[in-house]
């Protein structure tokens, strides 16, 4: 399998993550590879070639209907980068040690919303920066 670090690195993967995580929110139970076609405006064959990469890191799933196959984004790969990112946000030096914080533990519902809203924020900002980016602006 492809390091997952590899597998994010590439723009047009990660427009096709972004795409899923935003008709997931929406309620969607999959987007078909002619509706991530016409979202990205890119060519279907390159469109199924990042989908192969994203499939075979595990990063999407997809569902298939007779000659159509819907994709929704599996996002718990990304936990890998999360974890690998935590530190670099921590400054240097406040903290010895997490336990110094005396702060008590969230109860597991409570850390994977704080968690999913986090991970929503980020992904907002992706979203509008990629926009404005398609603005000029």
């Amino acid at each position: 399998m492809a390091d997952i670090f590899d597998v994010i690195a590439d723009g047009t993967r990660r427009e096709i993550l972004q795409l899923l995580l935003r008709r997931s929110s929406e309620g969607g139970t999959g987007t078909s590879v002619s509706q991530i076609v016409l979202a990205l405006g890119v060519s279907q064959p390159t469109v199924s070639k990042h989908l192969k990469v994203l499939r075979e890191a595990d990063l999407v799933s997809v569902r298939e209907e007779g000659q159509h196959r819907y994709y929704s984004l599996s996002p718990e790969p990304l936990e890998q980068v999360d974890d690998w990112l935590v530190p670099f946000f921590v400054a240097e030096g406040d903290f010895d040690d997490i336990g110094e914080l005396n702060v008590p533990a969230l109860p597991v519902p409570a850390v994977r919303a704080a968690e999913g809203i986090g991970r929503a924020a980020a992904s907002a900002k992706v979203v509008v920066q990629s926009a404005l980016k398609r603005l000029g602006a």
